[in-house]
């Protein structure tokens, strides 16, 4: 989903991140889930290049509102920023959606998070995308995986605002 967006990114990532680890050797390194597609990769990188290291994974730190911490958060204006916590609503809603109404499939819950966020003026999703939280790859159906995640971007003016769901 990032990779589609930011060529070239999690390359750049994950050769940082691996050239860290050879050179400090940690037992533990822990990373956010906020930047859930990045811990994925570096899971996977610890995995294929069997590292002797365990990732640890933190949980999201949202505001007192439900908007996920972040640097890009302060750039937001008092407008801005009130929308903004449309994004994790919508994201707790669909999650709730899923058992309320068991028949909505993965593809019905994107289309409906999609039209939810974008009906907000300020807000434009970039992407919303339903995987495994293993591969990150989509899935059809919610038993598809044991470890559904909802990864979205959003443009809220001209700040891009990431954040996901475990589902």
């Amino acid at each position: 989903m990032e990779g589609a967006f930011r060529p070239g990114h999690f390359n750049g990532v994950a050769q940082i991140v691996s050239r860290l680890f050879d050179i400090v050797k940690p037992d533990r390194a822990y990373f956010g889930e906020k930047d859930f597609q990045q811990l994925a990769i570096i899971r996977e990188m610890v995995k294929q290049l069997h590292l002797d290291v365990t990732i640890e994974a933190c949980p999201i730190v949202r505001e007192a509102d439900g908007l996920a911490k972040s640097s890009r958060n302060t750039r937001l204006n008092a407008t801005q920023r009130q929308a903004a916590v449309n994004i994790s609503r919508v994201l707790k809603e669909s999650a709730e959606v899923r058992f309320v109404a068991p028949t909505m499939t993965p593809a019905m819950t994107i289309e409906w998070a999609v039209a939810q966020i974008n009906a907000v003026p300020e807000l434009q999703v970039e992407y919303f995308s339903i995987v495994d939280g293993h591969t990150l790859q989509p899935i059809q159906k919610w038993d598809d995986t044991t470890f559904p995640v909802g990864c979205i971007a959003v443009f809220d003016g001209d700040v891009r605002l990431i954040d996901n769901i475990f589902y």
